[in-house]
């Protein structure tokens, strides 16, 4: 089910916020976890029963870590737990990968097996990591309410796409968490804005980059409108989610972490990735570099480390070359910023922007590739005119999306954000914009709705990772 949708937003969410709000605090993880289930199982639901087990192996794997009285029965429960929850997820999303590699390696014929990527594998499973590592670390109180966490492995707001929520975060809420007015009207600003950001700009951003790719025209003119446009198209696809799934929390009582903090204005990559996808970023820091050594070690070890770091995360967003290619992209980059660029990138204003935009557009060029080829192809477009400057595909779509473009642009920036907290922090400015606030949003739900009941089916991009 998807939130940009209409059964979810006039049916699915409405019955479950009155049922949620109405049943007692003991009740509610219960309400929770049901409505979970009915979520996920409504587009899978032979998947449930995958996630039920990684729930039931995180559940109990965790019980007798706590339990064990020494370091290494504690160890060998942890390993227990990691091969077990990491074979599932290496099974499901990676067998025909490593499969489908090792027969052009070897040029074997060994059949792929055809197996189909369970939605959300990627996030609850590193959610389910996390819990078990904090609870061998002492880090986090093990949880004996089987309900409880199951309600905190699958539930719904952020189950399909992030942000990766670990248990630390919630600890609290998860067993006894205040539902406010204030929290319920902030979590309801912050969906309707992420349902406007994925509907009225992140999809029609996306008509233009399937255009480009059903196009034949390769001119240089157009391979750049495309970078700029899938850049934004996935910024405002995925943090979209994650607003909706933040506000979604609120509501329901929960402080999800923040994911994005608008990256397109970092000046270095290493400052791109503490803004970007920021619930993953300091998941592999906490869970892989650091336990690897970090940079406290030799600095053979501690390229090694961000190497593996980097290769990790282009395949945890999937198992593709092409995917690998831009994590190793990241890395190298990261690590030149390190050993050499990183105190003149943070000097530099105009010079950084543009520097971080261009490397950024190309990652994403090779990351939305249905291929290794067609990745290069494209970026040696960009930098060619064998395909002409300019077609006439290019000027069609360079007029028809130029005003969602510069909204894309100033979106991607706090400027919007800025004067909207200048004008509130005068007594003119907060009384207007208390009356054009709730009128706002109500245009961004009908105009969204509007779409949707045009429109067709529009997954988040997140969702095939």
């Amino acid at each position: 089910m998807l939130f940009s949708s209409i059964p979810f937003l006039y049916y699915f969410l409405p019955i479950v916020l009155i049922v949620y709000l109405a049943v007692p605090k003991k009740a509610k993880n219960a309400v929770l976890l049901l409505s979970s289930l009915i979520f996920y199982a409504w587009g899978e639901p032979k998947y449930v029963l995958l996630m039920a087990a990684a729930i039931l192996i995180g559940y109990f794997c965790a019980l007798f870590i706590s339990r064990s009285a020494s370091i290494i029965g504690k160890r060998v429960w942890l390993i227990i737990s990691l091969v077990l929850t990491l074979g599932l997820l290496g099974y499901f999303k990676y067998a025909d990968f490593f499969v489908e590699s090792f027969n052009e390696l070897t040029g074997m014929g060994i059949p792929a097996l055809r197996i189909a990527l369970p939605i959300g594998i990627s996030f609850y499973t590193f959610q389910i990591i996390s819990y078990l590592i904090d609870v061998y670390r002492g880090d986090t109180p093990v949880q004996k309410n089987i309900i409880s966490f199951a309600a905190y492995v699958s539930m719904f707001p952020q189950l399909i796409a992030g942000p990766i929520v670990r248990y630390s975060d919630i600890v609290k809420e998860i067993d006894s968490r205040a539902i406010t007015l204030s929290g319920v009207s902030d979590g309801i600003r912050r969906f309707v804005l992420g349902l406007g950001k994925k509907i009225i700009i992140a999809n029609v951003l996306g008509e233009v980059c399937d255009a480009f790719l059903a196009s034949g025209e390769r001119s240089l003119a157009f391979c750049w409108l495309y970078a700029v446009c899938f850049a934004l198209h996935i910024y405002f696809d995925f943090s979209a989610y994650s607003d909706m799934a933040i506000g979604l929390g609120k509501i329901m009582g929960f402080s999800f972490p923040e994911n994005f903090n608008y990256p397109f204005i970092s000046r270095s990559i290493t400052e791109f990735w503490r803004r970007w996808h920021m619930s993953l970023g300091s998941w592999f820091r906490d869970y892989v570099y650091i336990p690897l050594g970090g940079n406290r070690c030799g600095k053979g070890r501690h390229i090694f480390n961000i190497f593996v770091v980097w290769m990790l995360t282009g395949l945890w967003h999937g198992a593709a070359w092409n995917f690998v290619i831009w994590g190793v992209f990241f890395g190298i980059m990261l690590l030149i910023e390190k050993l050499w660029l990183l105190k003149s990138l943070e000097k530099a204003k105009v010079w950084g922007h543009f520097y971080v935009m261009i490397l950024v557009m190309l990652s994403f060029v090779m990351f939305n590739a249905g291929g290794v080829k067609e990745g290069f192809e494209v970026i040696g477009g960009m930098f060619s005119i064998g395909g002409g400057i300019a077609g006439a595909e290019f000027g069609y779509y360079l007029r028809s999306y130029a005003i969602t473009i510069i909204i894309a642009i100033i979106g991607a920036t706090p400027l919007a954000k800025k004067a909207i907290c200048a004008i509130r922090a005068t007594d003119k400015g907060g009384k207007l914009m208390a009356i054009i606030e709730p009128v706002f949003l109500v245009c961004i739900l009908l105009v969204s709705t509007a779409y949707l009941v045009d429109g067709s089916f529009n997954p988040f991009l997140y969702f095939r990772f």
